[in-house]
């Protein structure tokens, strides 16, 4: 009988400590915390680029001549969605056809933005030494880690 009671007093203890367990909210760390609350933000979104771009170009330890070329390259890869998001808010007074005019509009703006920060990427990559090709190839691996992409928004 001992052995019983002793079973069924740890059962009961162990069943109290896993509700309430289960009853305490959840914590978030500050940084998902701030991510969530920020990710829609542009200002907050542009810091986070700035401030990845500014880890990159400390990490690449840029000589004088390749300062031209890295503030090119920064130039030709910034974001260029505020001229698209305005564009969209018209979308409700258009018909089918004049939306999927619109979106394939879009589409080749994005091309031609995505072939602008190619042939920057290629003039910057060159004017780099192969260690800081290096250092910029696996910086530019950036959401991925450990075999897994993370995505970001």
């Amino acid at each position: 009988m001992n052995i019983l009671r002793r079973s069924i007093i740890v059962g009961l203890t162990m069943l109290s400590i896993g509700s309430a367990a289960m009853a305490a909210p959840a914590q978030e760390t500050p940084q998902q915390r701030t991510y969530a609350e920020t990710r829609f933000d542009p200002v907050k979104r542009a810091e986070r680029i700035e401030k990845r771009q500014q880890k990159l170009h400390e990490a690449l330890k840029l000589t004088r001549n390749q300062e031209a070329a890295w503030d090119t390259y920064i130039a030709a890869i910034a974001p260029r969605r505020d001229i698209a998001r305005a564009d969209r808010a018209s979308f409700k007074e258009l018909n089918a056809t004049q939306r999927a005019e619109k979106r394939l509009e879009f589409s080749k703006a994005r091309v031609v933005h995505q072939e602008t920060r190619l042939a920057a990427l290629k003039t910057f990559y060159a004017a780099l030494t192969p260690e800081q090709q290096k250092v910029f190839d696996e910086h530019s691996l950036h959401g991925k880690r450990k075999g897994r992409q993370h995505r970001h928004g």
